[in-house]
């Protein structure tokens, strides 16, 4: 049954990129906004956990505010799919025209500088039209993770995907990854994480929005050991066709402690980091799983 499942999952994403990238765009963003309505109508353990995360971001929000919030929160989450899909479509002119990135300077200087960058961002917004962005727009490469899908046709369509997009994409399983993404930033590379959930179950605690939860060790250890800067980032909609963004300033390394306890404290600093983005603009993060370790603890929802 599960392979059955697999292929219509499968089949459906091939859908996506095959059919949205050909509607005109007006068309394709109310088609987005009208699927996520409907989501968010029939209230399915997606929407209500979307909800669950977004009352621990906003503590003092009624139920009005929160299915407010959860509601913005799919529309968002669908125009990341929409843009998806068109992705492979945009033109150049296309793709540096829909991102404005504040403080962009920190990270060109970053890589000015010769020593690589570590770029980790939250769940937020569209991540792969900001890397296009910079690949495309800008014309710098960089480096990512992605993680195995099931079925593994699936992960093989999004991995063709982001290498069309002009990035280099390694399997998030099968202990590799770290050596080689340390290689590109020994060589003064760039490596894109996004980090705000920890895939490994072996990520370091951190306190976020009050409440523990893991977050990967990765980006922290690839600093320390490459000698490479890491820089949070977060991104955001708003109600024109550009994606917003800002770069945090970069994650100093401790002059003192055990490797353990200085990924802890750099961890921690992301963490803060990606709390800010997402205070201010909750409805662009698209977590739509369980994270705090509380809520991991209650077993199958």
């Amino acid at each position: 049954m599960s392979g059955a499942r697999d292929r219509v999952t499968d089949a459906l994403y091939g859908l996506g990129w095959g059919t949205v990238k050909k509607l005109p765009e007006p068309v394709a963003t109310a088609l987005g906004r009208t699927i996520a309505d409907t989501v968010w109508k029939r209230r399915g353990p997606s929407v209500l956990r979307l909800e669950s995360n977004l009352a621990r971001v906003v503590p003092d929000a009624g139920p009005e505010r929160l299915a407010a919030l959860s509601k913005a929160g799919m529309r968002s989450y669908m125009r990341y799919w929409m843009e998806s899909f068109r992705l492979p479509a945009w033109s150049k002119e296309r793709v540096r025209a829909g991102v404005e990135i504040k403080d962009i300077d920190l990270l060109m200087d970053g890589l000015a500088s010769g020593r690589g960058v570590v770029l980790a961002l939250p769940h937020m917004a569209n991540w792969d039209l900001a890397g296009a962005w910079l690949t495309r727009g800008q014309g710098v490469p960089f480096t990512t993770v992605a993680e195995r899908l099931k079925p593994e046709t699936l992960y093989d369509r999004f991995v063709a995907y982001r290498e069309s997009l002009g990035m280099e994409v390694l399997p998030h399983t099968g202990g590799s990854a770290f050596g080689r993404l340390a290689r590109r930033l020994r060589s003064g590379g760039l490596v894109c994480l996004v980090a705000d959930r920890d895939l490994s179950s072996s990520g370091v605690e951190v306190d976020f929005f009050g409440d523990a939860t893991r977050m990967p060790a990765g980006p922290a250890l690839l600093a320390q050991q490459t000698g490479a800067l890491l820089m949070p980032a977060a991104l955001w909609f708003d109600d024109s066709t550009v994606m917003r963004g800002r770069v945090y300033p970069a994650i100093e390394v401790p002059e003192t402690g055990t490797r353990a306890e200085k990924t802890s404290v750099m961890t921690q600093a992301m963490a803060d980091a990606f709390a800010d983005g997402i205070a201010e603009h909750p409805e662009d993060w698209h977590m739509l799983q369980r994270l705090w370790l509380k809520d991991l603890e209650r077993g199958p929802e």
